[in-house]
């Protein structure tokens, strides 16, 4: 089943979207499918009369792991960690399919990474590796976004990982998908494309939960960043970086240069919860 997040002018709801590529419908439901069971109200919409959101805003925090994948982990030079490498992202970062990507202006070097995402069904704490099934709502695309230079400088990766914008989402939620070979695509508009498997995983996601849930407790909502496969590729400004899953579907994101300057309060788009322009 895919659950999407969407929007038609109103208020975001969600839906099944159902049907052939080309031909799909979104069909709504009632509240929030990770709080209440599915329950379709009637209405259907044709897929491309939607805009599509962030399949889901984590209640929390998002959670990356890196160097997950011997050949990414050689790309950096040097080899997969002895344990999972964690890093946190706040939520703001997460955009959805369609929403540009805001490079800053101070760094020429970022990067995108295209990866499965692990979304969380309920609140969590050690959990034991025949349980972890339980624990999971669904697999998304994630577009792990990076400045390098900032990478470089902090040890912890927040500064090269939490730019608003740098985690965009999509473009919906496989509930019913087998992660142990999956297929990941990078592309854009610019270079040649990038293939790799979740096969390739040095630690799969029955590990990494496992793990995590160990050290900290997840929320329904949170969302973890299983690696990136293969090589990242280069953001430039005015183009477009897509990540593929053919299981899931393609999330594709402008990219943009950040404004030269900005005021102290602007009209920040719409809002990623409720789809309304706000004022930060």
């Amino acid at each position: 089943m895919r659950i999407a997040r969407y929007t038609t002018g109103e208020d975001p709801t969600y839906g099944i979207v159902q049907g052939e590529p080309g031909h799909e419908i979104v069909a709504e439901i009632q509240g929030d499918p990770l709080y209440q069971p599915i329950v379709p109200t009637g209405v259907q919409v044709p897929l491309e009369d939607v805009r599509l959101l962030a399949p889901v805003i984590p209640r929390s925090k998002v959670i990356g792991i890196g160097k997950n994948y011997a050949d990414h982990a050689a790309e950096m030079g040097s080899e997969a960690p002895l344990e999972p490498l964690m890093f946190l992202i706040p939520n703001t970062a997460v955009v959805g399919p369609g929403d540009p990507v805001v490079m800053p202006r101070q760094t020429a070097e970022v990067h995108y990474e295209g990866e499965l995402a692990v979304v969380i069904r309920r609140i969590c704490k050690d959990v034991p590796p025949e349980r972890v099934k339980d624990v999971i709502y669904g697999y998304t695309c994630a577009n792990d976004v990076t400045d390098r230079a900032a990478q470089a400088s902090d040890s912890l990766w927040t500064e090269g990982k939490s730019r608003d914008t740098f985690t965009p989402l999509g473009p919906w939620i496989r509930t019913d998908l087998d992660p142990a070979d999956v297929p990941v695509r990078l592309s854009d508009d610019r270079q040649p494309g990038t293939q790799a498997s979740t096969r390739g995983l040095a630690r799969g996601v029955t590990e990494v939960l496992g793990y995590l849930t160990s050290i900290m407790t997840l929320h329904p909502g949170d969302v973890v960043l299983t690696g990136a496969p293969g090589p990242s590729l280069r953001l430039h400004p005015g183009g477009t970086s897509i990540v593929s899953i053919p299981a899931i579907g393609d999330l594709v994101n402008s990219v943009m240069l950040a404004e030269k300057s900005s005021p102290a309060m602007e009209l920040a788009g719409p809002d990623r919860a409720t789809g309304k322009v706000i004022v930060r």
